[in-house]
């Protein structure tokens, strides 16, 4: 009789036992469903694990090869670049990377993966423009991307503590904030035809600005990267920090081309602007990233978008609060011109 107590009291204990067990899983599984959705926890677990790497970036090609992004050749980068979409006048494409440095680095990238995106647009076929709010209110890529009608919205200038744009915003050819007179970069559009590099562009390009915001630092001119990137990186910017990057140049031709950050495709400054140059970008210039990076890309199967942390949960802590900017750089599609034909 006590045998068969006993039997049904560990049957009743195994079954509570079980029940606690499905229920941690279960509360384990919400909680990283909750910081990968909003908090992107398998990319930031990967950018914590080669932060302090001096190891650098290496690229996969299709040849089942890693090779150092320094050693890269335009043919290596042709076999590099994975096509994930692709209409008139815009290709976005994928590089795999990795980072040596240590047992938690290979782990976290081996489940996680490591990326970095390049998106190339025809400024023919698409009109770039500053895109914000009212009062430059803090927003982000996806809110730019959907009320202003976009097929592209990335962060543009840096912010003070208060939320408000660093640097000049210029849109529809009037000035709506001042210039940050140390920073060298830039995005603008004259002509209708958007650059992006350094500052001495501005008065290379004849004409007014119709649209602009400022970067820095600026990286890139004629192909060949500034000096100070590789021989004084953190003289005036964080150039050697492993962090989220966030760069835009154009081809002597005028095709823009975006170099990001994905998950866990953390960079520094110099492997950026290496990656840059090998894809034949003459001009550059880097725009915010860090935690503030984030961008949206509309394709034929909805939007896609990137967020290096939260832009969307109002927490206080300075470790989880929302990532919102002021002034994003917006890209739309132009609209097919119409032929009149004489009688």
């Amino acid at each position: 009789m006590g045998t068969k107590k006993q039997s049904v009291t560990e049957k009743k204990k195994g079954g509570c036992l079980k029940t606690v067990l499905l229920a941690l899983l279960a509360g384990g599984l919400i909680t990283w469903v909750f910081a990968e959705v909003f908090y992107n926890v398998g990319s930031n677990l990967v950018a914590v694990s080669v932060r302090d790497s001096k190891e650098t970036l290496q690229v996969w090609n299709r040849k089942s090869v890693w090779r150092k992004v320094g050693t890269l050749t335009p043919g290596d980068m042709s076999h590099s670049l994975i096509e994930r979409h692709s209409e008139p006048g815009l290709k976005w494409s994928t590089l795999k990377v990795r980072r040596e440095g240590g047992v938690l680095a290979g782990l976290a990238q081996g489940i996680f993966g490591a990326e970095v995106h390049v998106l190339v647009i025809d400024p023919l076929k698409f009109e770039f423009m500053t895109s914000f709010k009212p009062k430059f209110a803090v927003t982000t890529a996806a809110e730019r991307l959907a009320t202003d009608q976009l097929a592209f919205s990335i962060t543009a200038n840096f912010r003070d503590p208060a939320g408000k744009p660093l640097g000049y915003v210029y849109h529809e050819s009037r000035q709506l904030n001042p210039a940050f007179k140390e920073w060298s970069g830039c995005f603008f559009v004259k002509g209708g035809r958007p650059y992006f590099g350094p500052k001495s562009l501005l008065d290379e390009v004849p004409g007014p600005m119709e649209e602009a915001t400022q970067g820095y630092p600026s990286v890139m001119k004629n192909h060949t990267v500034f000096s100070y990137v590789d021989l004084k990186p953190d003289s005036q910017f964080d150039g050697s920090k492993i962090t989220y990057r966030s760069l835009a140049g154009m081809k002597k031709d005028g095709t823009i081309v975006f170099v990001l950050s994905g998950d866990g495709g953390v960079m520094n400054v110099s492997e950026v602007s290496e990656l840059a140059r090998k894809l034949d970008i003459a001009h550059a210039t880097l725009l915010d990233g860090g935690r503030a990076l984030q961008y949206s890309l509309m394709t034929e199967d909805g939007p896609w978008h990137f967020t290096a942390l939260n832009t969307r949960l109002n927490f206080k802590h300075r470790w989880l609060e929302a990532q919102r900017s002021p002034v994003y750089i917006g890209v739309r599609r132009r609209a097919p011109q119409i032929i009149t034909v004489g009688p």
